[in-house]
């Protein structure tokens, strides 16, 4: 049966691949083989959700396409309406296992495809199949590596997958129930973390089933390498932007590029899930960096390194800063009444009474008020009683997700149309991410929700009045 067997299958390119057998979300929880009692485990880096915000029962105004008053809008910027439970999270930290689950490349195959089957009966063997017709196939075999440890990511609920991803719909909340079809992968998408300093973390397309396999079939677009090896990419693809200048003050948007199986970096498919490959950029990586974005079609990750956390707020700077705008006693322009955000603790359910509301067109900064309609414009359209100025008028809600920002600045602008606060730099960088939506469509988004951006710039500065005293 066995054709052809390559034992230097493997290369530079073609890096590590694991399964996590059945340690399940062991990587929230379990200490690493050099931690010490008390200590903190080795982190490689965490996962977050982009737009982890998922609606209540009770319609927004705007899904009702009306305009009445303060109603409950359940949106859980930094955690999952449900809840974070288990390995289905709005964030996830990739912590050192105790015990290195690699595996590597070994051995390649060439077969007939009538007894892939069979060939790959061993579930303790971990495999690539690659189908390229009826008749031929090639199966690469890997081998255990204890240089490193891999973290699985998709829509399956199985033990292998240790980060179950849900779609995020545009516009922020999450596609549920067995009526929503899911475009992510049931094994999206695998990352292979160094077990040595300084912990080096790659993407690689694909993750291996219940079978310790990954299959791309006939159809799947595939190909040989010049040196001879195989490559392929996923149906729906998996997509990576690395940030130019890190993600930092100075950050400013990158190219969106696919991972291929085997690590590789190429342009984009003329559509999501063409048969024709991109071409290869061979000076770029799949090293994932300090705010690389990760998407899997329906739901798009954002990668932040251990050092890169630390130049982030802390939710008690985000507190801090809270209570600091709500010291200043802002006003209402119109009712002279005071406005204070409300406290994360409060949940996100109807507006408080003193919830500060923006037009997001002007930025001017006032409490709720019932008038001001302009219907014939549109069913959500107010006039600012101070610039005139008609457009959307939203209640405003701190981001919680520090994560998410670039800097600890101020929270002084908001993103347009949903009312998401933050810095400046945080809300001018996302303003300016187009992320991938659809099969070939780029949208910028409100990372805490989702919501796609609307306007001229995608956010607006926060026009506050002082108390007249």
């Amino acid at each position: 049966m066995v054709l052809e067997g390559n034992p230097e299958v493997g290369s530079p390119r073609t890096s590590d691949l694991q399964h996590p057998e059945n340690q399940g979300s062991c990587v929230l929880s379990s200490p690493s083989e050099d931690a010490q009692p008390g200590e903190e485990p080795i982190k490689y880096g965490e996962l977050i959700v982009l737009g982890c915000c998922e609606e209540g029962g009770e319609e927004t105004e705007a899904q009702r396409g009306e305009v009445t008053g303060p109603r409950a809008h359940s949106c859980y910027n930094g955690c999952l309406a449900s809840g974070d439970k288990g390995r289905r999270r709005s964030r996830l930290a990739l912590n050192r296992r105790p015990h290195a689950n690699g595996v590597k490349p070994d051995v390649m195959h060439h077969i007939s495809t009538p007894l892939v089957s069979k060939a790959l009966s061993n579930r303790g063997q971990h495999s690539i199949s690659y189908t390229l017709s009826r008749s031929h196939s090639v199966i690469v075999e890997y081998t255990h590596d204890s240089d490193t440890d891999m973290f699985q990511i998709g829509r399956s609920t199985e033990n292998m997958i240790d980060f179950v991803v849900t779609d995020t719909s545009p516009g922020g909340g999450a596609a549920e129930g067995p009526s929503a079809q899911s475009t992510i992968s049931r094994y999206a998408c695998r990352i292979l973390c160094d077990r040595r300093p300084p912990y080096t973390a790659r993407i690689y397309a694909a993750g291996f089933d219940a079978s310790s396999n990954i299959f791309l079939g006939e159809r799947a677009a595939k190909w040989r390498t010049p040196d001879g090896l195989m490559d392929g990419l996923t149906t729906n693809g998996v997509l990576v932007m690395h940030p130019a200048g890190g993600f930092s003050e100075d950050s400013a948007p990158g190219v969106w590029r696919e991972i291929s199986v085997c690590g590789n970096v190429y342009t984009l498919r003329d559509s999501r899930s063409a048969q024709q490959r991109g071409k290869l950029v061979e000076n770029e990586s799949n090293v994932l960096q300090d705010g690389s974005l990760i998407d899997l079609c329906g739901a798009t990750l954002l990668w932040r390194t251990p050092a890169g956390l630390l130049r982030a707020p802390t939710l008690k700077q985000l507190e801090a800063q809270r209570q600091e705008a709500n010291a200043a006693r802002p006003q209402c322009p119109v009712g002279l009444s005071t406005l204070a955000f409300p406290s994360p603790a409060r949940g996100r359910t109807a507006p408080d009474k003193q919830q500060p509301w923006v037009y997001v067109r002007c930025g001017h900064v006032h409490g709720y008020h019932g008038w001001g309609c302009r219907r014939e414009r549109g069913p959500q359209e107010r006039e600012c009683p101070l610039c005139r100025l008609v457009g959307p008028y939203v209640p405003l809600w701190l981001g919680q997700e520090a994560g998410l920002c670039l800097d600890p600045g101020p929270p002084s602008h908001a993103f347009a149309p949903c009312g998401h606060v933050c810095s400046e730099k945080t809300a001018r960088y996302w303003a300016q991410t187009p992320l991938p939506h659809g099969t070939h469509a780029f949208h910028a988004a409100c990372p805490f929700c989702g919501a796609w951006l609307t306007g001229e710039h995608g956010c607006v500065r926060l026009i506050f009045q002082g108390p007249l005293d």
